[in-house]
Formats: structure tokens, C-alpha cells, sequence
């Protein structure tokens, strides 16, 4: 279950992460709507602050740089990753479901 504990670092480092992630994703793929950015940066926040944790120590894990990454540094990358993709992904969806609906 992800921890929101009193560590105030730990917190303000998946908390930066999340938003960093929907920051970085404007840059890829531009909402055409506030509603949009509204719900695709929400989105991203959230799958930021919950799966953080599991997707910093999963890439951590993965390029073999745990032991060097302090628990902030992997909090705050996997946070970045996890809001980036939530991001990215939905505004994927978004697309392809409005094409879709624009040719019936």
C-alpha cells in the first residue's frame, strides 16, 4: 500500500515528480482543451502521488542504480515517470477516441 507518511522530503519529492511529469508531457502532446488539460494533469498527479514508489524502485531496480539513488531521488524519478506516462497515455486515448468518433 503506498505510504503517506509524515516524511515531509519523501512526500514533497513524489509530489514535485507528479507534477513534473504533466509539465514535461506538454511538450509532447498539447491539449486542445482546458477541460482536457484539467483531467490529463489531475490524471497525471494522481498516478503520480500513488504509483511513485513502484515505478521509481522498478527503474531503479532495472538499470541497476538502487544502491547510488537516495529513497527522495527514486521517489521523485519514479513520480516524474509515472505522471509522464498517465499523461501521455491519456491524451493517446483522447485522440484516438475522437478520430473514431469523427468517422461515424
Amino acid at each position: 500500500m503506498t505510504d503517506f507518511s509524515h516524511d515531509g522530503g519523501v512526500f514533497s519529492a513524489r509530489l514535485i515528480g507528479a507534477v513534473a511529469g504533466s509539465a514535461i508531457s506538454l511538450v509532447y502532446l498539447l491539449p486542445k482543451h482546458r477541460r482536457e488539460a484539467a483531467v490529463r494533469f489531475l490524471t497525471g498527479l494522481a498516478c503520480g502521488l500513488i504509483f511513485g514508489g513502484p515505478t521509481g524502485l522498478w527503474g531503479a531496480t532495472r538499470l541497476g542504480i538502487e544502491p547510488d539513488l537516495s529513497s527522495a531521488e527514486i521517489m521523485l524519478a519514479g513520480a516524474t515517470l509515472a505522471s509522464f506516462t498517465a499523461w501521455w497515455g491519456l491524451g493517446v486515448l483522447v485522440r484516438l477516441t475522437g478520430r473514431a468518433g469523427e468517422k461515424v
